[in-house]
């Protein structure tokens, strides 16, 4: 396969470097919700959208919700959504549900039936909000902590229990995306006190019944990495684990169970907890822990007829 060339549209944007942020496309924009800096820093609660990667505006600066670090953000119902997270420093975490029309003025809308947690696996699918494992403790992956359920909600307030124990392994740290009306699961694990990074891609017709498409993708085994679907492809980009640090690659599959490394001419440092989105017909990656913490925003069009070899 020939490389692809990854561009680079901004090497610093306008907010603090940060990694584990709330990432949605919404209003034909980019937008990015909250973060974390450091873990003796509170983690912002700022809110910034840009109508090209390169120019943005933060539009507030101190959100009400807290707990911002590994959230769940959704563009959802013509709204924006922030639920879970964390607040930093500490281990404190949230089940409440803020939507916001605006990015500016915010609204509680519920405390979740869910139990608080970061770090879940998170999508839209079906005109439903989703949200599926997680920890309830960032230094705590321990049994009791780490989750395997899955809950959705027609509309933010009211979530139902879809099931409470998943055929998949608990975990957090992990990816929920949308190929062709099916609902995938890739990755994540646990991170601490005993770490366990998985590669394998779960998929569902309805949430409840479960299929494992690979127990082991090519792909290393990570947490925190990226992932879209983009072109007809599931896509996982970059990452971490203890046995390998940061990873630079890319990889895409059309079906979650036959996957192509794809090698790049130009890209990003290796790095976990980037933003990823799909906008206009790219797919971008920004911020994440490069070591240091990273401000760049990147790009990728592919060749209208460009395939996977």
């Amino acid at each position: 396969m020939a490389p692809v060339e990854w561009t680079l549209e901004q090497p610093q944007a306008a907010w603090p470097p940060r990694d584990s942020v709330g990432e949605v496309v919404w209003r034909d924009q980019l937008w990015m919700l909250g973060g974390w800096y450091t873990p003796q820093t509170a983690n912002p609660c700022d809110v910034w959208r840009s109508a090209d990667g390169v120019a943005w505006e933060c539009l507030q600066p101190a959100a009400p919700w807290v707990q911002s670090d590994l959230s769940a953000a959704y563009a959802f119902r013509d709204r924006l959504w922030i639920c879970g997270g964390r607040s930093v420093p500490g281990t404190a975490c949230s089940s409440r549900c803020w939507s916001s029309a605006d990015g500016v003025e915010w609204t509680l809308e519920a405390t979740a039936a869910w139990s608080p947690r970061l770090a879940a696996a998170h999508v839209v699918w079906r005109d439903r909000l989703w949200l599926l494992g997680g920890t309830a403790n960032f230094y705590d992956h321990s049994p009791t902590q780490v989750h395997h359920d899955v809950w959705s909600s027609a509309d933010g307030r009211h979530w139902e229990l879809v099931t409470p124990h998943a055929p998949w392994p608990a975990r957090a740290h992990h990816q929920a995306l949308v190929l062709n009306d099916r609902l995938y699961l890739l990755g994540g694990g646990l991170w601490h006190p005993e770490h366990l990074a998985r590669n394998d891609v779960w998929v569902t017709d309805n949430g409840v019944d479960w299929t494992c498409l690979t127990a082991a993708a090519p792909w290393a085994p990570r947490l925190w990495f990226g992932a879209q679907p983009y072109r007809g492809l599931l896509w996982v980009l970059g990452g971490w684990s203890r046995e390998h640090g940061n990873f630079g690659d890319a990889w895409c599959s059309p079906d979650g169970t036959t996957w192509t490394a794809v090698p790049a001419s130009t890209c990003w440092s290796p790095r976990h907890e980037p933003c990823t989105w799909v906008f206009r017909d790219r797919l971008w990656l920004a911020a994440g822990h490069a070591e240091p913490l990273s401000g760049e925003v990147w790009s990728l069009h592919l060749p209208p007829a460009w395939q996977p070899t």
